[in-house]
């Protein structure tokens, strides 16, 4: 007879973001290595079981996955208060049930869709190397503050002095993450970097 292996129990809590319509839902369990920001049904029914079933909730607007937790964006018309609970408990009954949270082949299609749209952002010589220094600051400095707060900042495009980022998940739409951008990361990054004159965002 095989002894049975019991698993630890799945614990799930939330924490506030810098968003209120954004609440970040962490559990115990490694639910996706990386980022995935669904915004749209459509895109959630091509690659997540987990984001498609969020969307079926009237209340939810946008759902973002990385690492441990799953950051929801309602509807604003909708108080937190009024179904958190209901959320928590979806949320954790899936994972305890083990089911798919993203499809096979995700990673691979975004990074398709990545160099498809950076295709025109060929960087060669000196722009070559401020891109990668770019990036190394966004990675290393940014990144793990805004994944604090449930969000994430990638890189998109570096052109004539500007830096484009792409905010998703609570930084997307989040009236603080402006602040944040112009204030903290738009500062870093001139001191650093002196080539680069403003930083820019695009909602993911």
């Amino acid at each position: 007879m095989n002894p049975t292996v019991t698993k630890s129990p799945v614990m799930l809590y939330t924490e506030q973001t810098p968003n209120p319509e954004t609440l970040k839902f962490v559990t115990n369990r490694m639910l996706h290595k990386g980022t995935a920001d669904f915004r749209t049904d459509e895109l959630a029914k091509q690659w997540s079981p987990l984001a498609t079933e969020l969307f079926e909730l009237p209340f939810v607007k946008g759902v973002y996955i990385c690492n441990n937790y799953v950051t929801i964006t309602k509807e604003f018309n909708y108080l937190w208060e009024d179904i958190m609970l209901k959320t928590k408990a979806f949320i954790k009954t899936y994972v305890e049930e083990e089911k798919t949270v993203i499809n096979e082949g995700f990673v691979e299609a975004m990074e398709k869709i990545e160099e498809e749209a950076g295709a025109g952002y060929q960087y060669t010589g000196e722009e070559k190397e401020l891109v990668k220094k770019i990036k190394a600051l966004i990675d290393t400095h940014v990144k793990p503050a805004v994944e604090m707060d449930g969000g994430n900042i990638e890189f998109k495009s570096f052109d004539k002095g500007i830096v484009t980022v792409i905010m998703q998940g609570a930084c997307s739409g989040c009236p603080s993450s402006t602040v944040t951008l112009k204030s903290g990361i738009e500062g870093m990054l001139k001191r650093m970097i002196p080539e680069v004159t403003e930083v820019v965002s695009e909602m993911g």
